[in-house]
């Protein structure tokens, strides 16, 4: 199997379609032509990364967050006064490394929703763009929880589901029953949680003032951590490239280091 054959298979699953105007998915580095001798699956496209499918015998970097929205002005070595895209890219050139990505468009797909949905202990019920056509793809996921908690309980489970340390808007025993889920950067998709009638949203961040107007409006707030709202999708790349014809010998999976850390001052509730 070829890159250029992994890539199509990849966006006839996650069409370029479904991905907003000013992202980047699919290929973007590398010989399309070249034979693949493994696909290493990550979250980030990073030089660390880049260097771990490496090692690891792999020549794809398969991501969920594209190497760069706008590309760099060069492809050069590490350098503290260039983006880290700019050394991500110089060095996957120079290791035969291509980098595939598919991003807003898995974010689109089903198979996004039913998982940030099932690790919730949740049915998803419809995206949060689309929540009268519960066929349509789109972002976000509008989600019955199988057993309605409390916030706080609700907390509880999301930080261990996906190994956060969540920030959380509102009482904690807000009562939670319909949950809107968003992987990443909540944007204005509270407006939509709301209107869809939803008791919480579980999101990766979101700004201080967008958090604070949602929890004084009845919708309370599960902050996981941009990664770690997102990391889940890494086993979905995974998946997609078995389906797509790689060995899954030769599929691995490239673990998010914990990019950041908190300390708790007081007590929490």
């Amino acid at each position: 199997m070829i890159v250029a054959e992994l890539e199509r298979a990849l966006l006839a699953r996650y069409p370029k379609a479904d991905a907003e105007g000013w992202d980047h998915v699919g290929l973007s580095v590398g010989d399309p032509a070249a034979e693949i001798a493994g696909v290493a699956c990550a979250l980030d496209a990073t030089e660390a990364n880049i260097l771990r499918a490496q090692e690891a015998g792999a020549n794809v970097l398969l991501t969920h967050h594209p190497i760069y929205i706008k590309a760099p002005e060069a492809f050069c070595p590490a350098d503290a006064t260039r983006p880290q895209c700019s050394a991500a890219l110089f060095e996957a050139a120079r290791c035969g490394v291509s980098i595939i990505s598919l991003h807003t468009n898995l974010d689109r797909s089903h198979e996004a929703r039913t998982c940030l949905s099932e690790l919730l202990g949740a049915e998803p019920v419809s995206s949060l763009e689309h929540v009268d056509d519960p066929e349509a793809t789109g972002l976000g996921a509008l989600a019955t929880l199988n057993d309605p908690c409390t916030l706080h309980d609700l907390a509880t489970r999301a930080a261990t589901a996906f190994g956060s340390d969540p920030r959380v808007w509102g009482e904690a025993e807000h009562a939670c029953r319909t949950v809107a889920i968003l992987g990443g950067s909540l944007g204005d998709f509270g407006e939509l949680a709301i209107a869809a009638g939803a008791d919480v949203v579980v999101t990766g961040e979101a700004g201080y003032h967008v958090a604070q107007d949602l929890a004084l409006r009845g919708l309370s707030v599960i902050l996981l951590g941009h990664d770690r709202s997102e990391e889940p999708f890494v086993d979905i790349l995974m998946n997609s490239a078995v389906d797509a014809g790689v060995d899954p010998r030769h599929a691995i999976k490239i673990l998010n280091p914990c990019q950041w850390w908190t300390v708790t001052k007081g007590e929490n509730l």
